[in-house]
């Protein structure tokens, strides 16, 4: 029982970890989206935002934004701790969606990062859901 509680509580910082790891990606991607021209934001992180109008760039952000505050605020407090489960879960889908982006624009050197938080958010939502289950 002892070893199973150990391991419970170092799993639990390892997801807080990555948890924070998320909130702070998704917080400067958001914000970056919430407050740069198509222009400068283009400059910045790539041609992809040719893609989309100025507004759905914003909405992009405002999502990423609050998938951070999500990620992190209500395990936090204390209140409705599922919710973090639930922004997790949206990370996954905004990287997935990013991911075919990049996929369809053959733009294969940036899927990395996205890979990478795609399965920080996997790692969160599992390990919220089964691991170390919120309560």
């Amino acid at each position: 029982m002892w070893l199973v509680q150990q391991l419970k509580s170092h799993m639990s910082v390892l997801i807080w970890i990555a948890q924070g790891l998320l909130a702070v990606m998704f917080t400067m991607a958001g914000i970056l989206k919430l407050t740069s021209s198509k222009e400068e934001l283009a400059a910045k992180v790539g041609d992809w935002v040719q893609s989309f109008s100025p507004q759905t760039l914003r909405l992009i952000g405002l999502l990423e934004f609050l998938g951070a505050i999500g990620v992190v605020l209500p395990m936090l407090l204390g209140i409705l701790p599922v919710l973090t489960v639930w922004a997790t879960v949206g990370l996954c889908l905004t990287m997935l969606g990013a991911m075919a982006v990049h996929i369809q624009r053959a733009e294969y050197d940036k899927l990395g990062m996205n890979a990478v938080l795609l399965l920080l958010a996997v790692f969160v939502a599992v390990g919220r859901l089964l691991l170390v289950p919120v309560g």
